[in-house]
C-alpha cells in the first residue's frame, strides 16, 4: 500500500484523476463506488461500467436485494489497493472503468422496469464500454440480456445458481426471477446449446436445452473439471455470465432470498470462475444480494469479488 498515497486520497468516487489505476484511499472512508471508481455518466474513453439495478420486486420469497448494490459497492473497498491474486495481470491499471451509478425507476410503476434495465444498459453499449450489473434480483438478467443480444447476437450464457431459473412462463407480462432464462431462450437470446448452469441443486426437470452441472457434480469432480467442460460447451462466441450469489452454500452468503445448502463454497466459485478465462466474456452480474440477512458482510464481500472476477475474464482476452 502506497502510504503517502493513503494519505492524500479520499472521495476517488468524485475525486479520481483518471479512470485506470489503482485506489490507495482508506477502506473505511471515503464515499463509495464500486472499487473506488469515478462516478459519470460519460463514458468516452471507458472500456468498462460497473452500474446498479436496485430492483427487488420479482422475487419469490425474501425481499431485500434492492440494497445489494449499496452494501457491494462498499464492501469492494478493500480491493482495489492491489491488483487481484492469481490473474497475474491488473484489470484496473489496464483498462479504463467507472462507476455507472444505479438506475433510477419508479418503484411503483413495476410494469415499466424491464425496459428501462434494457435502456438503461443499452446506453452503457452504445457509449462503447462493457456494462457489469450489480443486482438486484436475477429478473434484471432477462433485459440486460436483451441489451447484449441487440448488440452481439444470440449468447451463450454462462450461470452460477442454485436455481436454473427455466420454470415455464408464457406470460410476457409476467416479473420473475425464476423465470428469466426460460423466455431468454424463447426469446432467442441465448443458445440453449452453448449454455451452462452451474451449481444448480432445485428441481425442475425442464432446463430448455441449457446444460446443468449441478452442486453434487462441482463436489465429486471438482472445479477444474467443471470449469473444462464449459469451456468446451461454451467455444468461442460471445458470453455473457450471471452470478446469483445463491449458487454459494448459505455457510458462505446467508445474504439472499432463496438459500439452498449444499452449494458451492467461495474457494469453489473463485477456482470455477479464474479457469474460465478465455471465454470471450461480453457482459456481466452478480445478483440477489440481500444484506440485511448477513451480520457478518460476507455475502457482499463474496459479491464484490464475484465482480472483480467478472472484470478480470472480460479483460483476459482484451488485455496488453
Amino acid at each position: 500500500m502506497a502510504l503517502e498515497d493513503a494519505k492524500t486520497q479520499i472521495d476517488h468516487a468524485f475525486t479520481r484523476p483518471d479512470a485506470a489505476g489503482l485506489s490507495f484511499e482508506n477502506a473505511f472512508g471515503g464515499a463509495t463506488s464500486f472499487l473506488r471508481r469515478r462516478y459519470t455518466k460519460d463514458l468516452a474513453g471507458i472500456d468498462v461500467a460497473f452500474t446498479g439495478i436496485p430492483f427487488d420486486q420479482a422475487v419469490t420469497h425474501r425481499p431485500g436485494c434492492r440494497f445489494g448494490p449499496r452494501a457491494v459497492r462498499e464492501a469492494s473497498s478493500l480491493q482495489p489497493y492491489d491488483p487481484p491474486y492469481g490473474w497475474g495481470y491488473s484489470p484496473l491499471e489496464a483498462f479504463s472503468v467507472a462507476d455507472y451509478g444505479d438506475m433510477p425507476f419508479d418503484y411503483a410503476k413495476v410494469w415499466e422496469v424491464p425496459a428501462a434495465i434494457e435502456a438503461h444498459i443499452a446506453g452503457i453499449l452504445d457509449q462503447g464500454a462493457a456494462a457489469i450489473t450489480l443486482g438486484g434480483d436475477h429478473f434484471i438478467t432477462l433485459p440486460i440480456l436483451r441489451a447484449h443480444a441487440a448488440k452481439h447476437g444470440p449468447l451463450a450464457l454462462v450461470q452460477f445458481d442454485a436455481h436454473s431459473d427455466s420454470w415455464a412462463d408464457d406470460d410476457p407480462d409476467r416479473i420473475d426471477h425464476g423465470t428469466f432464462v426460460y423466455k431468454a431462450v424463447e426469446e432467442g437470446l441465448i443458445d440453449p446449446a452453448r449454455s451452462v448452469a452451474i451449481g444448480i441443486r432445485t428441481e425442475n426437470p425442464d432446463t430448455r436445452g441449457v446444460t446443468v452441472i449441478d452442486a453434487p457434480e462441482v463436489h465429486r469432480t471438482g472445479p477444474d473439471a467443471v470449469a473444462a467442460r464449459v469451456r468446451e460447451i461454451v467455444g468461442t462466441g460471445p458470453c455473457y455470465l450471471t452470478f446469483d450469489i445463491d449458487a454459494l452454500d448459505p455457510a458462505f452468503a446467508p445474504g439472499t432470498g432463496t438459500p439452498v445448502w449444499g452449494g458451492l463454497s467461495s474457494g469453489q466459485a473463485a477456482i470455477l470462475l479464474r479457469e474460465l478465462a478465455g471465454l470471450d466474456i461480453v457482459g456481466g452480474d452478480v445478483v440477489e444480494v440481500s444484506p440485511q440477512y448477513d451480520t457478518s458482510g460476507a455475502t457482499a464481500v463474496a459479491g464484490a469479488h464475484v465482480a472483480m472476477e467478472i472484470l478480470c475474464l472480460w479483460g483476459w482476452t482484451r488485455r496488453g
